[in-house]
């Protein structure tokens, strides 16, 4: 049978797009498939998909992945989903607020099986053990991240995935086009976005997707953006707590000096901060979107 597409359902279960939330649907099936298809899945895989809405998207994770744990914050959808994948035992759903949530422990065995019946699941106000704990149980097996972030907390969600203590080996998310842009840019247009993603891993622009391909149509355009999770920082042998300490400094008074900028933002004697400069082979007079994240670590090391 064919599945029933967005508008089917909506008009079936009577809903209305919730903008708090940033709901805004795809529903063109020829995106869907490229966005699975970009994360590579295989039957060993598992896959943490946030937002799934109302499981569009999952169906062809389902389809490819082994295991498949979704994560939604409308309460309204948590029902709905569990009706529409109430015959596919490899699919479970989690009513939580990702940011507020380890992501690896949602993917443990005792933390997602076992609590309302052995699939699906959840209540924020279950009494459920150690669901915010920053430690991931020993049982959270490697997994891959897929969703359609809301807008208005992409960067958000991405530092949460890529910080965590165990983040995913692979991430194929949509966020807005001109926010793909910013995290794939080179040194010259980097930014704080860009560097802390790219510290964490490799970006690339996988499509861009129009806003005719969803429901309601977004005032701008999309991108699905591939990160390739790296085993280790990229820049390695300093503290990454202070190398972003240095980098938002950098970034903190746009247009100005380096040296300036760096002064204001870490407090520091302006002669100090400029030997650090000169000693990391970095003119001060250039600024923050210009460098590279290899002289963010050289920068922060000198620094120190």
């Amino acid at each position: 049978m064919t599945p029933p597409s967005v508008f089917d359902l909506i008009r079936r279960f009577d809903l209305d797009p919730k903008k708090s939330l940033g709901q805004n649907f795809l529903v063109d099936e020829s995106h869907l498939a490229r966005i699975a298809a970009a994360a590579d899945l295989t039957p060993a895989d598992t896959v943490l998909e946030v937002g799934p809405g109302l499981g569009v998207l999952t169906r062809h994770l389902a389809a490819q992945a082994g295991r498949v744990v979704a994560v939604e914050l409308d309460d309204r959808l948590i029902p709905i989903l569990q009706e529409l994948f109430a015959d596919q035992p490899n699919v479970s759903f989690v009513h939580a607020d990702i940011l507020k949530v380890d992501p690896a422990a949602l993917l443990a065995d005792d933390r997602v099986t076992g609590w309302q019946g052995d699939r699906v699941i959840v209540s924020p106000q279950s009494p459920i053990p150690n669901l915010q704990s920053p430690a991931p149980s020993p049982q959270s097996p490697p997994y891959k991240v897929v969703a359609n972030l809301p807008y208005y907390i992409t960067s958000a969600v991405l530092r949460h995935l890529l910080e965590a203590a165990q983040p995913p080996t692979l991430a194929v998310v949509m966020v807005q086009r001109e926010v793909a842009q910013r995290i794939v840019a080179g040194p010259g247009e980097m930014s704080l976005l860009s560097v802390g993603v790219q510290f964490y891993a490799e970006a690339k622009i996988v499509q861009k997707v129009p806003a005719g391909a969803f429901h309601p149509r977004p005032k701008v355009e999309s991108a699905v953006l591939r990160l390739d999770v790296r085993p280790q920082p990229i820049v390695t042998g300093v503290d990454p707590e202070w190398y972003f300490s240095v980098v938002r400094a950098g970034f903190g008074q746009k247009r100005k000096q380096l040296r300036n900028s760096v002064v204001a933002g870490l407090g520091m004697a302006k002669d100090a901060v400029e030997a650090g400069l000169l000693s990391a082979g970095i003119d001060p007079q250039r600024r923050a979107e210009t460098l590279s994240l290899q002289e963010w670590g050289a920068l922060a090391k000198v620094l120190r």
